[in-house]
């Protein structure tokens, strides 16, 4: 494996699980725990490594993988993976989801480890200079009662203010909490109970909301939350054809990673990824998917061709 690309990623949470496992598995059984713990195209990413034996943790018998490893196996870190670390907690978003006093105990821990790299050695040159303020106390605060009311399926009351300086003051149900890589922001997919007791989703910046509070009310458990923003998705999504060259395939999985999506092989180097989405998401997805030029065909749906001929157009003018 990479040493820092999937670090403490969910690639390496799920190896673990199954490396801890002291029964055989089928593939059919790994499967189904890596589509249960990783996301839908984990399955491309390391059925072939464990298949083909690049990873060579598992005894094959019978059509089953027995680990090679005992249940009681310890991964201390290295001085590298220390120092990997160290950099991580100096990015200003990593503060979001801890509170001061695990911070301070983190950054304790490595007090005496140089941070692999710092932040003022990167310049985005395709970024949006206006990012959010990570450091305010009051967008910090927000943000980790947003965090809260998410995992706890919690109303909040927010005081918001529209890009067009319209004051809005409703409860609402958050849902995800998604970073935007191009704008350098983070939004919420909150959910709204209409009048007619169906649930409306709303999407809002997180540096827009003045003043967010929990209240004690939660969202019913009949709620299905992904279900709701799956409703509001174009009934056909984007076809892509990726051409895994200059490794495409896991740059296209990471920038893409803020979307529900589903891919499959389709021969030695070729991928075809389904990406959902709603109109709020389509102008971003189509600069995300332009930005990968020539390796990434689309090849459907005829409402995103026709908006990226468009865009392409008004390009080629300029």
């Amino acid at each position: 494996m990479e040493l820092f690309s999937e670090i403490h990623n969910c690639y390496y949470q799920v190896m673990r699980h199954l490396l801890c496992s002291q029964k055989a598995l089928t593939m059919e059984e790994i499967c189904e725990q890596i589509r249960g713990e990783g996301f839908e195209e984990s399955v491309l990413s390391i059925i072939p490594k464990i298949e083909e034996g690049t990873w060579n943790l598992f005894d094959k018998e019978d059509g089953r993988y027995l680990s090679k490893l005992t249940s009681s196996f310890l991964t201390p870190l290295s001085d590298l993976q220390k120092s990997y670390l160290k950099a991580l907690l100096a990015d200003p978003r990593i503060g979001l989801f801890l509170d001061s006093k695990q911070q301070e105990e983190l950054n304790a821990m490595l007090g005496t480890v140089s941070p692999l790299w710092k932040q003022d050695q990167f310049f985005f040159y395709d970024r949006f200079a206006d990012g959010d303020p990570y450091d305010d106390e009051s967008y910090r605060t927000n943000f980790q009662t947003l965090l809260r009311a998410q995992k706890k399926r919690l109303y909040v009351d927010i005081d918001y203010t529209s890009p067009k300086g319209t004051r809005v003051h409703h409860h609402y149900v958050p849902a995800r909490l998604e970073y935007s890589a191009k704008n350098d922001k983070f939004r919420v997919l909150a959910l709204e109970r209409t009048r007619h007791h169906n649930m409306k989703l709303e999407i809002l910046n997180v540096s827009r909301i003045e003043h967010v509070s929990l209240t004690d009310k939660m969202l019913s458990s009949d709620v299905d939350l992904n279900k709701v923003i799956r409703d509001t998705y174009y009934k056909e999504p984007v076809r892509l054809r990726i051409r895994d060259e200059r490794n495409t395939l896991e740059r296209a999985m990471l920038h893409f990673a803020n979307y529900e999506k589903n891919t499959t092989k389709i021969d030695e180097d070729t991928y075809e990824c389904l990406i959902y989405y709603n109109q709020s998401m389509e102008t971003e997805l189509l600069i995300e998917v332009m930005a990968f030029g020539p390796r990434i065909t689309v090849i459907g749906n005829d409402r995103f061709l026709d908006s990226l001929k468009e865009r392409l157009s008004r390009q080629l003018s300029l």
